[in-house]
């Protein structure tokens, strides 16, 4: 009996076209479970545990259901924004003829084959699953989260278009969050990259999309650039980088989806040549298992040196250099010039972190001026030798304990901001009370305009300063102060607001 066998978390087994999905939420449907497999090749069979919150997929080959469970293994897929767990079954195949309630999951089944096999008349099929596929059109709305590492066009073009034909991207800020819009040439392709990519991280431990259906029907772009592209029209000027968005109320099927069906030399010329239906693919993404700080993204240059310039000469050191930048990545070395000292080199642990600083800290007032960063010429800079005059304007911290992402899964990947006036405090010792923070920060030429701790965690406290350069002046003073017994302040940008 299948049921009986779904219980409990059993040992691993080897490699089986069946696979066992626990922890399904209440409500999802077989059709939700069946999309899971999709994106690997073609689901024979699906067998849904509705009472214990647990279903059995049949893949076509092993070799879909080996890259499926490698694939979410490391990065669990979610249903309806709960982790959903897959492992390999006991079992080499799925027999449901016999089995009662089951026969919505096997219309979704049915329906969801017709639509593999080029049948986009799926309704009839998908009514018996209780109407599963709500209305929706082909633009998904993707937010990036964590943003860590850069996010290109290019990057979310290779990610998006395993899942069908991508028509459009057009990438924007909005409310300090990265955002996308995203159109497939129809709107199943964009339910199934929205039910397998959901929450998924493109890099361990950052850059998490989080993806829903715009209410656009379609994206118009003026422009093919770095921000912007209409991959059915090669066309188009590169612009000055603005981009417009415009909707428009006809359907997403029909004239555009006929003119990408003949046009496969432009996909062919612009990009990877994918299918329009999703078949057995690899990785979802760029990669799922390496370390972030190690890898090579498309599109970045390769220098992690940053040229630093308009410094103040009576105030800069390298430590606060060291301090500032090492927000946004581990910092290896600093050289501030001995003959221009508003001018410094910071070499950050790799180009993608140097490209990260840039974007957050470029245009930042700091004592008094505004610093300008940039990409330098150097790919290292060099220790003075042995009797070289320096005065310590050249300082090595490649070993420093201060590094904030020497491990790749901690959380300060999740909390980098822009600089802001308000601060993040972790790491105070409970004999220290507000006012003892707020004496502390005012010593330091700070305006406090206000101060709470966290309700479910006394280490940890917002502040909030008189300025954003106040508030960078406060944290290059005060992270890693010595409260004393070995209890060091931690300091960091806040997303909040007291």
């Amino acid at each position: 009996n299948e049921k009986k066998k779904s219980k409990g978390n059993r040992s691993p087994c080897s490699p089986s076209r069946v696979l066992h999905i626990r922890q399904i939420p209440n409500g999802v449907t077989g059709t939700e479970v069946v999309s899971l497999g999709l994106p690997f090749g073609k689901v024979t069979n699906v067998l849904m545990l509705r009472g214990k919150g647990q279903a059995f997929l049949e893949m076509a080959s092993i070799d879909a259901a080996v890259s499926m469970v490698n694939c979410y293994t490391p990065a669990p897929p979610h249903l309806h924004n709960q982790p959903v767990y897959i492992q390999y079954s006991n079992y080499k195949e799925l027999r449901t003829d016999n089995q009662h309630n089951q026969a919505r999951p096997q219309a979704a089944l049915q329906g969801v084959n017709a639509v593999q096999h080029g049948n986009l008349g799926i309704t009839n099929a998908l009514a018996a699953e209780g109407g599963v596929l709500p209305s929706h059109g082909s633009v998904l709305r993707i937010i990036v989260e964590n943003v860590f590492y850069p996010v290109t066009l290019d990057m979310l073009y290779q990610i998006f278009s395993k899942f069908g034909f991508v028509l459009k991207i057009v990438m924007f800020h909005k409310n300090n969050q990265f955002q996308a819009l995203l159109q497939y040439a129809d709107g199943m392709n964009a339910y199934y990259a929205k039910m397998s990519l959901d929450g998924y991280s493109i890099y361990t431990g950052c850059c998490t999309l989080r993806i829903d259906f715009s209410k656009l029907t379609n994206l118009t772009v003026k422009y093919n650039n770095d921000k912007s592209r209409d991959f059915t029209r090669i066309d188009l000027p590169f612009g000055d980088g603005q981009r417009t968005v415009e909707t428009s109320l006809s359907t997403p099927f029909g004239k555009k989806h006929s003119l990408l069906m003949s046009s496969d030399a432009i996909y062919t010329s612009l990009g990877p040549s994918v299918p329009p239906v999703p078949g057995a693919l690899g990785p979802l993404t760029i990669t799922t298992s390496a370390a972030p700080g190690h890898m090579a993204i498309p599109g970045i240059p390769g220098s992690s040196v940053l040229l630093v310039s308009n410094l103040n000469p009576e105030a800069i050191t390298p430590y606060g250099l060291f301090i500032l930048f090492g927000v946004y990545g581990d910092v290896h070395r600093v050289k501030i010039m001995f003959k221009k000292r508003g001018i410094a080199l910071v070499q950050m642990a790799d180009a993608t972190q140097a490209q990260l600083a840039i974007n957050y800290l470029n245009g930042q007032r700091l004592y008094g001026r505004v610093m300008h960063a940039t990409l330098s010429k150097y790919q290292t800079i060099q220790l003075p030798r042995e009797g070289q005059e320096d005065k310590g304007l050249t300082k090595d911290y490649s070993n420093s304990p201060l590094h904030r992402f020497k491990n790749p899964c901690s959380k300060n990947f999740q909390n980098i901001f822009p600089p802001s006036a308000t601060l993040h405090l972790s790491n105070i010792p409970p004999s220290v009370t507000v006012d003892d923070l707020k004496n502390l920060f005012t010593s330091k030429g700070s305006t406090v305009k206000g101060f709470k701790f966290f309700q479910k965690d006394c280490k940890m406290a917002l502040i909030q300063l008189g300025s954003v350069e106040e508030a960078v002046h406060a944290l290059i003073e005060l992270h890693n102060h010595d409260f004393g017994e070995n209890q060091h302040l931690r300091v960091s940008f806040s997303k909040s607001s007291i």
